[in-house]
């Protein structure tokens, strides 16, 4: 599955589940411990409407304060369809992928940035459905591709605050369970 596709699909995955909340949901807990399910959602919002001034080479000082705090207001679906439809657009733009894009961890590739993003979505897709109460199966193939992604760098993310230490499950453990656990939840 290309790097589009799986952001796509994931943008998707998780914008369902944002519907899915109920307006008793919000202020419940999720496998993030420190985040209720509004904090979730509003941390997704956030790096949504980050994307497009990142993939257009603009650095964190230029983007400044801007995302910081409740970007979901009283409307969190309506809020994050917003935040949802500019970050697609900006990661369609041409040329959008060949570029660098400035991190809190550095200038990386915009390809690697995409990875990132897509495994955010898809693992707090996850995390939102158990915080909801919700179907928490992730889409199949993005999750292969995800995990595919994810595996070979997870090592580099440990000790600076992106995911928990992984959980260990047996080898034969479904890819879901392998990814959430991967990223530090307990499948």
């Amino acid at each position: 599955m290309d790097l589009l596709n799986a952001y796509d699909r994931a943008l998707a995955g998780f914008g369902r589940r944002v519907h899915r909340v109920r307006a008793d949901q919000w202020n419940a807990a999720t496998p993030c411990a420190e985040w209720t399910v509004r904090d979730l959602v509003n941390h997704l919002t956030s790096e949504q409407l980050w994307a497009p001034w990142l993939l257009r080479g603009a650095t964190l000082d230029e983007v400044g304060d801007r995302f910081d705090g409740d970007q979901l207001g009283d409307d969190p679906p309506r809020r994050w369809d917003r935040a949802a439809g500019v970050a697609r657009e900006g990661f369609h733009r041409q040329g959008a992928l060949d570029g660098t894009v400035h991190t809190s961890g550095g200038v990386l590739p915009a390809r690697d940035y995409g990875w990132q993003m897509t495994t955010d979505l898809t693992v707090h897709g996850w995390d939102l459905a158990r915080g909801i109460g919700d179907d928490d199966t992730l889409d199949e193939e993005l999750v292969e591709a995800v995990y595919a992604a994810v595996r070979p760098q997870v090592d580099s993310w440990q000790g600076i605050g992106i995911f928990d230490p992984p959980v260990p499950v047996p080898d034969s453990a479904p890819t879901q369970d392998r990814l959430v656990a991967l990223l530090g939840r307990r499948p």
